[in-house]
């Protein structure tokens, strides 16, 4: 039997766009919104496909968090005083969809979950998001 579920979680973090040119380019912060939708096989013992709270632990990491291109200078500088998690790009809406994917993934590689991930969106604001879809 297959099932689908789906989750939304928020998330307070900031972030600056090191290749942009415009507003996005200065440090700002955001209120993410998050929806993952998953697909797989439940346990059968527990009818679970995968707990919500987990889906949450996996994306609150980055809760409060400073989130910056690694090749930003600003990231040594930060790292003086506070922990900044690195992106292979500028930690855009669309990067921080596929890290979080990847991050499920390995959650569930980790525990044996038989799941994917054919959606995610990341809302950077109330009208702009991107999705990922498989």
């Amino acid at each position: 039997m297959k099932v689908g579920i789906y989750k939304e979680v928020q998330i307070d973090t900031s972030h600056r766009l090191l290749h942009y040119k415009g507003k996005c380019a200065n440090l700002h912060g955001h209120r993410w919104k998050v929806e993952v939708w998953m697909e797989g096989e439940p346990d059968p013992a527990t009818q679970i496909l995968i707990d919500y709270t987990l889906i949450k632990q996996v994306i609150g990491k980055y809760d409060h968090q400073i989130i910056l291109n690694q090749d930003d200078p600003m990231v040594p500088c930060i790292r003086k005083f506070n922990p900044v998690i690195t992106t292979p790009g500028d930690p855009t809406s669309e990067l921080i969809a596929s890290i979080i994917r990847e991050d499920l993934y390995a959650v569930c590689r980790e525990q044996g979950i038989k799941a994917t991930v054919p959606k995610i969106r990341v809302w950077e604001s109330p009208t702009s998001c991107a999705e990922l879809k498989e």
